[in-house]
């Protein structure tokens, strides 16, 4: 748990991110901004888009450094591959595989910079899986450590955030275990997606997707 915290010690340098899922199917969200290193060390501000489909039912969240994405292109060429599609195959092969991306990352990183809390990467994975009837929607949480092996990984039950924010959680994992409809549950997250843009805790831009039992579906324009 310690390291989960860790993590989450990222302020409004750590972009937003907010999942959800039920019977129904899964909800996302995330904040497209990133904080950047240059060669000198100095913090340098992009945008890149953190929500990445991996196969038809299964897609991934990527937090913290922007290679992330790097990382989760490279799992989704893998998974292609493989060809698997059900998200729990799925996790056990993304735990493995991203932590020999993540540490062939931080090997080239530390060669240039020391090693700082804006170096390191989480993931939210998150799909539909046929071995539960009861169940079918799964989400992920993989995150680093500080020690070996550096990419660890647990299920998140019904909503999860990061930066945490414990009173949208509390109010998402109810609507959840209610089994609220996933037009609702996403018009809840998309309302505080927009107190936390008024309260200038994140700035955009935001992408919104769901995952049902037809498959990844994009809400952005």
């Amino acid at each position: 748990m310690k390291d989960i915290l860790f993590l989450c010690k990222g302020g409004t340098k750590m972009s937003q991110i907010i999942v959800a899922q039920n019977v129904h199917g899964i909800v996302l969200t995330c904040e497209n901004r990133a904080i950047q290193l240059d060669e000198n060390g100095n913090e340098i501000s992009l945008q890149i888009n953190r929500l990445l489909p991996l196969t038809l039912h299964c897609a991934l969240l990527i937090s913290g450094s922007a290679e992330g994405r790097d990382m989760g292109n490279a799992l989704k060429n893998f998974l292609a591959g493989e060809k698997l599609s059900d998200v729990q195959d799925i996790y056990g092969t993304a735990l493995a595989y991203l932590s020999t991306e993540y540490e062939r990352f931080m090997r080239k990183k530390c060669e240039l910079l020391p090693i700082d809390p804006i170096h390191h990467v989480s993931f939210i994975l998150s799909g539909k899986t046929d071995r539960d009837r009861n169940m079918p929607f799964r989400l992920y949480y993989i995150w680093t450590k500080k020690k070996l092996p550096q990419l660890d990984g647990d299920e998140i039950s019904h909503a999860f955030s990061l930066p945490r924010r414990m009173g949208l959680e509390f109010r998402l994992n109810k609507m959840c275990k209610e089994n609220a409809s996933l037009k609702d549950i996403l018009k809840s997250v998309r309302e505080a997606m927009e107190q936390l843009k008024g309260k200038g805790e994140v700035s955009g831009p935001f992408s919104f997707a769901t995952i049902t039992q037809e498959g990844f579906q994009s809400l952005n324009p």
